[in-house]
């Protein structure tokens, strides 16, 4: 099904683009509606707070809806969602539009990931799932510095118009290409809400807020970075989130391959080769080749993790796969509006903007700690059946 596919990577794109290309244009928003940086940031938070409330709502709301008008209702939230941010008036009416695009965000991508796995044989779930992915990857090498570059050029506003007809695609893609009849399982909601009493559910889930919180924390403020420690120009800016994207695009493939093959080890190793690279980047980020590899190399580690996790928690919660996926972008986008406040306090404290990827280190070390423990829950959980036999 790879028209199918397609349809929900050309949606992820609109989606990738409009949650991230805030950060590129965090300055110019600023500027415009009169607000301090770390103030404007708080629109990053409230989005993925959007995300993390309304997610699971919607897909429990939604669960025995048709799939493909599911996602096509969703889509159009998206569209008036954007419509609305380019016509905002004044920062109150911004952050409720960013709000509004996010409702459909989580449910969105938790509902596609199921069925993205539901297209293809058993061995290639991760793949496809990552596939859908390469459409939020490509929102960042593509979408997100092509938004800042014409936010820049024509105004923030702009960028907002460009998405809304990103998701006018989108939706025609899914209409066209989405099978009229998906296969899915009649949703009970006792068994959908007793999935949250796992404990390999509830640590899953801890490592999706864990990796995003370390990402966020970062990336939420990458281009006061770049322009004050690095010393790019605003186009340079674009240029360097470019290169970021190329890193995400090749993650997530990355992560796909290695979720097929080897999940829990993958899981680690990935993990923590994310934490050694933060931890470079606050001495690379003086410099713009190095902040450059850097970047890409970043933009890797934290992408791979994506497939991976999305795999992990959609085989823990197998029965409500739906609202567990859903779940896990609310955990994601919780970790997005943790990272982006506690960055916001160590920017807001006076710290070196240098100093910022060591709190994303050391949150990343966290995930790596959790997911030892899961594996060892794992084992134990497996030798005592064993015994038990």
């Amino acid at each position: 099904m790879p028209l199918a596919l397609l349809a929900l990577a050309v949606a992820a794109f609109g989606i990738g683009t409009t949650e991230f290309v805030i950060m590129g244009l965090l300055p110019d928003v600023a500027r415009d509606l009169a607000v301090s940086i770390p103030h404007a940031g708080l629109l990053i938070t409230g989005y993925a707070l959007g995300v993390v409330f309304g997610a699971p709502i919607l897909a429990i709301g939604t669960a025995n809806m048709p799939r493909k008008a599911t996602l096509l209702g969703m889509t159009l939230m998206f569209i008036l969602g954007n419509v609305l941010c380019a016509l905002a008036p004044n920062y109150a009416t911004l952050m409720a539009a960013r709000v509004v695009t996010a409702l459909c965000h989580g449910a969105f991508f938790g509902i596609g990931s199921v069925v993205a796995a539901g297209l293809v044989a058993p061995n290639k779930r991760a793949q496809a799932i990552a596939m859908m992915f390469t459409g939020l990857t490509l929102a960042n090498v593509l979408g997100v510095p092509l938004g800042t570059a014409l936010g820049q050029y024509a105004g923030w506003r702009s960028t907002f118009w460009a998405v809304s007809v990103i998701g006018i695609i989108a939706a025609l893609a899914q209409w066209l290409w989405l099978p009229k009849h998906i296969a899915m399982d009649k949703a009970n909601l006792a068994s959908e809400f007793k999935v949250l009493g796992k404990a390999n559910v509830l640590l899953a889930l801890g490592m999706s807020v864990l990796a995003s919180t370390s990402l966020f924390s970062v990336f939420t403020y990458i281009a006061p970075i770049l322009q004050d420690i690095t010393g790019v120009s605003p186009h340079g800016v674009t240029v360097m989130l470019l290169l970021f994207g190329v890193g995400l695009t090749a993650g997530s493939m990355l992560g796909g391959r290695l979720a097929d093959s080897r999940l829990l080890p993958s899981l680690v190793g990935v993990a923590l080769a994310g934490v050694v690279v933060l931890a470079a980047f606050s001495q690379t980020s003086r410099s713009v080749v190095p902040a450059a590899i850097t970047l890409v190399l970043w933009g890797i580690f934290a992408f791979a993790l994506c497939p991976i996790l999305q795999l992990l928690i959609i085989d823990q919660a197998h029965e409500a796969p739906n609202l567990g996926s859903t779940l896990n972008q609310s955990a994601f986008n919780l970790g997005n509006a943790a990272g982006a406040w506690i960055g916001g306090l160590v920017v807001a404290s006076g710290a070196d903007l240098a100093d910022l990827p060591w709190t994303g280190a050391l949150v990343g070390v966290l995930t790596v700690l959790t997911a030892l423990l899961f594996i060892y829950l794992q084992r134990r959980r497996a030798t005592a059946v064993n015994v038990s036999d």
